[in-house]
């Protein structure tokens, strides 16, 4: 297997180094140069295994350059033993033939711990193999940030630097992050928004004699990694529900593109999706791209779902590259357009091809608390923000009534209580382990919208 970058002039690469690498050094995302092929048997038999037993068999494909089946095998059980359900991310009935995806059982509440519990453990294993170090700057609109310090805090092998948008994540997303007190864990708040931190992390990656200067890598969803842990829940939850015989659809909760992305994975790996929604929320330049075919950055719009709150989605470059057959050339002029004039226009064919799988709509403020609203009167659920987006979403965008539909429920109600108890009356609570966060010392920095000051922290701030 050969990981080859977006644009074309990165050398390629094996797991192991595009693991440790993140984003490609001539700026693009690295993608496998193809998909390992399932067979409709070996999807069949994937009823009779357990989530880990799916895990591996999906996993070592990507992987077999750089690990054996018996070093994933044992990397896989550590990264979900610490899930407080026995399914890992079980599937929970809320209507006819509709059903939630619950992938908030570990530990930081949120779907990003199904890929960063298991990229942690990647990161131990190979760089403790090679007596390696790096420095990880990521940057988070509210669920990777927590679960990424999670992955690596009190570990020898990374320093993490995790940059968030002052006053634009809940509290309990804030405190989950700024309550580690790891000596290898440093926690900054950016004057703005989550793009100005993004762009910020790319723009570190970008500078390659920074970037070697001190072994940055990368927990955001531009390592491949993390998309790679995430097709895993389609298939075990769509042979669940009778794959390879049925066909099944998905309603996910949007920003970044990266958990969508890794259910187009899964298709093109076999699993037969009949219908992916793209669910945003209102900055919402993901549906208008994929409904127009114009992807057009706007003002980020705080919302009741800040971890949608996006308007640059960085794993959209991986979709054009599979839509546009692999031409390196056509996405780096897209990526070019946008540069200099805030948009690129898909053309009409790769759009088509976007548009066989996916659809994508934008629900409002109001369309959301509705929604929390109603799933609790009619299931006794109470769904997150997020959550809610993507059940509005597939009531409003499904194709076949006939053909299951699964919402990702992406966070635990209690990271967002607020809206929550608003409309249902009852507060979430969290879970034991995390009872007493609001009791718990908080540490972070706050630092404006400013590279070089960045870097000066960073460096200033390696032990």
């Amino acid at each position: 297997m050969k990981y080859i970058s977006t644009r074309g002039s990165a050398p390629d690469l094996t797991f192991e180094q595009v693991l440790l690498a993140g984003l490609a050094r001539d700026g693009g995302l690295y993608v496998p140069s193809e998909f390992p092929k399932f067979t409709a048997e070996e999807i069949s038999s994937m009823r009779r295994m357990s989530y880990n037993e799916i895990a591996v068999k999906v996993i070592y494909p990507f992987v077999k350059d750089s690990l054996s089946l018996e070093e994933i095998t044992n990397l896989v059980e550590l990264a979900y033993s610490s899930f407080r359900h026995e399914e890992k991310v079980p599937l929970k009935k809320i209507g006819d033939n509709e059903w939630l995806l619950e992938l908030f059982h570990g530990p930081t509440l949120a779907f990003k711990d199904v890929a960063l519990q298991l990229l942690g453990h990647l990161f131990n294993h190979v760089l403790s193999k090679n007596n390696k170090k790096i420095t990880i700057v990521g940057a988070t609109s509210g669920d990777t940030g927590s679960a990424a310090i999670d992955c690596v805090k009190g570990r020898d092998c990374a320093e993490i630097f995790m940059l968030h948008p002052k006053g634009r994540v809940s509290d309990v997303q804030r405190r989950q992050m700024t309550t580690i007190m790891s000596k290898n864990v440093h926690n900054i708040a950016i004057e703005g928004d989550f793009d100005d931190c993004q762009a910020m992390v790319k723009d570190l990656f970008n500078d390659l004699e920074f970037r070697d200067e001190i072994t940055l890598s990368a927990v955001n969803s531009i390592n491949w990694a993390r998309v790679m842990a995430q097709i895993v829940y389609y298939f075990t939850s769509a042979t669940a529900l009778g794959a390879p015989e049925k066909m099944v659809s998905y309603s996910v909760p949007t920003g970044n593109f990266g958990d969508i992305y890794a259910g187009y994975a899964a298709q093109q790996m076999g699993l037969p999706l009949s219908q992916l929604i793209a669910a945003t929320n209102v900055n919402d330049i993901i549906s208008r791209a994929l409904n127009t075919g114009e992807y057009k950055k706007g003002a980020v719009s705080p919302t009741i779902s800040p971890s949608m709150d996006i308007q640059v989605s960085s794993n959209f470059e991986r979709l054009l590259f599979n839509i546009y057959d692999g031409d390196t050339d056509a996405v780096c002029q897209l990526m070019e357009d946008l540069k200099d004039g805030g948009l690129f226009k898909i053309a009409p064919q790769p759009l088509k091809k976007a548009q066989s799988i996916f659809d994508a709509v934008q629900v409002t403020e109001e369309e959301t608390l509705a929604t929390i609203k109603r799933i609790y009167k009619e299931t006794s659920e109470l769904a997150d923000p997020h959550t809610a987006v993507g059940i509005c979403a597939a009531d409003k965008m499904r194709r076949d009534k006939n053909i299951p539909m699964v919402t990702l429920a992406t966070a635990h109600a209690a990271k967002f209580p607020d809206p929550v108890k608003q409309q249902t009356g009852q507060h979430p609570e969290l879970p034991d382990h995390m009872a007493d966060l609001f009791e718990r010392e908080e540490k972070y920095d706050i630092l404006p919208h400013d590279l070089d000051i960045l870097k000066k922290y960073i460096r200033d701030h390696l032990s």
